[in-house]
């Protein structure tokens, strides 16, 4: 499990220098083809931090309306559900989150929150129903692990990058289809290299959504891999978490509710296996199977 866990830490590690390092080659690129330079970057990256900002401090209530979330409940309404989170708290060491019912027969569940101390996790009563004790307690130390490690605050820093490309490159074909702001480069002295690094900064600009948004979901799937392992450490059953997600994958009941803007947060994806075309590069989660794997390993 140990191995694991450092595994994924140093695999999304890698992923977030490279984001900087494809964010950088864009705010190079933008700066050499057009006259806004530099100035356009420094705009388009305070606009895309305020957005996150806000997305931040007032995510999870939009999360868990979106998803039709109802609570907090008291351990009076729910005492089964309300104990497994407190007791899996307790060992982890965090303060006991805020705990949400989605009325929906899905076997799923999410987190959200921007720290530990503003912490929430929801959970469908369908899998409160169809889950064993174990198996729903991996589920809920899947989400714990999530609140430990800060993810939803580094993937605040990933959208800051994806909307910060996002703004630049629309900026840029805007700029381009009005035509107005391109550099004229008149310096007879300049070579060929330099028109090809030009022609390099176009594509680049082009493609760099698709770029973003790749990494993005790379970086998203490797934070469920951790998860996965640091739920198992925290219950010492990987089976559990591991029998749970063979019950997800045979259910595959798509949640009533589902929402692209929230389906990352979710333990599985919430449209089942409708919108799984091409799960393998465009999905928020990895494939099922490669989870149970992962979490069978660790025996």
């Amino acid at each position: 499990m140990y191995k694991q866990i450092d595994s994924n830490k140093r695999k999304t590690a890698v992923l977030i220098i490279l984001f900087f390092v494809v964010v950088m080659l864009i705010g190079w690129a933008f700066a050499e083809n057009t006259d806004l330079g530099i100035n356009a970057v420094i705009l388009a990256a305070i606009i895309a931090i305020v957005m996150s900002l806000v997305s931040y401090y007032k995510g999870d209530r939009l999360a868990l309306t979106t998803a039709g979330a109802k609570g907090p409940i008291t351990k009076q309404e729910n005492q089964y559900l309300y104990r497994l989170v407190e007791n899996l708290s307790i060992t982890a060491g965090l303060p006991m989150p805020k705990v949400y019912l989605i009325n929906d027969s899905a076997i799923n569940a999410f987190a959200t929150g921007r720290d530990p101390n503003h912490a929430s996790i929801a959970v469908t009563t369908g899998a409160i129903e169809k889950l064993e004790n174990e198996e729903l307690e991996g589920v809920l130390a899947h989400e714990l692990s999530h609140i430990k490690n800060y993810d939803i605050r580094l993937m605040m820093v990933v959208i800051v990058l994806v909307g910060l490309i996002a703004l630049l490159s629309d900026w840029f074909i805007r700029i381009q289809f009005f035509g107005g702001g391109r550099k004229n480069n008149n310096n007879q002295g300049e070579g060929q290299i330099r028109y090809i690094l030009l022609i390099i900064g176009l594509i680049l600009l082009i493609l760099s959504p698709i770029i973003g948004k790749i990494i993005q979901l790379a970086i998203s799937r490797k934070r469920e891999f951790l998860a996965d392992a640091s739920g198992a450490l925290l219950t010492r059953y990987p089976q559990g978490l591991a029998s749970a997600l063979e019950k997800i994958a045979a259910d595959n009941t798509p949640m009533k509710k589902a929402n692209n803007a929230t389906a990352h947060l979710y333990i599985a994806n919430p449209f089942g296996r409708g919108k799984q075309t091409f799960a393998k590069l465009f999905s928020t989660h990895p494939p099922i199977n490669e989870r149970i794997t992962a979490l069978k390993s660790m025996a």
